[in-house]
């Protein structure tokens, strides 16, 4: 049975970045604070806002030109002031981040037909780049190793799947669709999972943002605190997606915790945006006051509201 793995929750088409560094914390500050605006922002400003991270200016200035070097951030300047701002590339990684990471675990109540995708491949050995962003592609888009090179998903990706073995240049490959008969001696293509670890990682993930959903109700948390908060649960919860395929109901076990995990992760991250928008408006004020009107708030959309406990 294939174990669940820690997953970084990045987008694919991004460079590897690890959770938490400075040019992953970047990317997660434009996404959730400066969605969707071409205004280039002075580097100052977000040497600024990576320093309530505890990120050191230097550090901090090689996040930015780690970023420009990947196609990621542009930069522009003005007199003796540099300016960085998101190219269209990084908005089309945001906007489809932001798709996959706030559609998650959302149940439209369809039935499930008993269709499996199923991709069969071969990459050679010594092509492990290949073999290792394959991997995580396929994981994006929710599929497991049910053997090796023999992925499925109870999903009808298959075409998506297929599209990333081509951009990959990988030609031995094939793609269907399939039902899985209920045999004796056999392995169901759920076993590609391993449920009871992917439950205990949501009953973490609830156990260690309950505190701060608490908090947020005796309004203990500041403007600064809350922007640190609010990154550190959308690192937490983008790990989800590239780990949980979103089985139908009928093949998971009972009282399954990913429901109560997404509506604890919609709540507070929505609750600490007054906070943190108000803090990163104040850093930007402090280098470019015209831009700091600017600032938004990315909004959870839920329709639930997690009770106090």
């Amino acid at each position: 049975m294939s174990k669940v793995r820690s997953a970084d929750g990045e987008h694919p088409r991004l460079p590897r970045t690890r959770q938490g560094s400075p040019p992953s914390l970047l990317l997660t500050l434009l996404g959730d604070y400066w969605w969707g605006r071409a205004e280039p922002l002075p580097s100052a400003a977000l040497v600024g806002l990576l320093a309530d991270f505890g990120v050191s200016d230097v550090a901090a200035r090689a996040a930015l030109s780690r970023m420009v070097k990947h196609g990621l951030l542009a930069t522009t300047r003005s007199g003796r002031n540099t300016f960085h701002g998101l190219t269209p590339r990084a908005q089309e990684v945001l906007s489809d981040g932001a798709a996959r990471i706030f559609g998650f675990g959302a149940d439209d109540g369809a039935p499930w037909d008993g269709r499996w995708s199923v991709v069969a491949f071969s990459v050679p050995e010594a092509n492990r780049s290949v073999r290792e962003a394959l991997r995580t592609r396929l994981r994006w888009l929710g599929f497991a190793p049910l053997y090796d090179a023999l992925w499925v998903s109870p999903h009808e990706h298959h075409a998506e799947a297929l599209a990333e073995l081509v951009d990959l240049g990988v030609t031995a490959a094939t793609a269907f669709v399939a039902t899985a008969p209920d045999l004796p001696a056999t392995m169901p293509p759920q076993s590609a999972w391993d449920l009871d670890g992917l439950a205990a990682m949501y009953q973490e993930f609830v156990d260690a943002w309950e505190p701060t959903h608490a908090a947020l109700g005796r309004g203990t948390i500041d403007p600064v605190d809350a922007l640190v908060r609010r990154t550190e649960l959308m690192d937490a919860w983008r790990a989800f997606p590239g780990l949980d395929p979103e089985l139908p109901t009928s093949l998971l076990p009972a009282d399954w915790p990913r429901p109560r995990a997404r509506e604890l992760f919609l709540d507070t991250y929505e609750r600490l945006g007054v906070a943190a928008s108000a803090r990163v408006r104040e850093v930007i004020a402090r280098h470019a006051p015209e831009l700091a009107e600017h600032v938004v708030q990315f909004p959870a959309v839920t329709t639930h509201t997690v009770g106090d406990h």
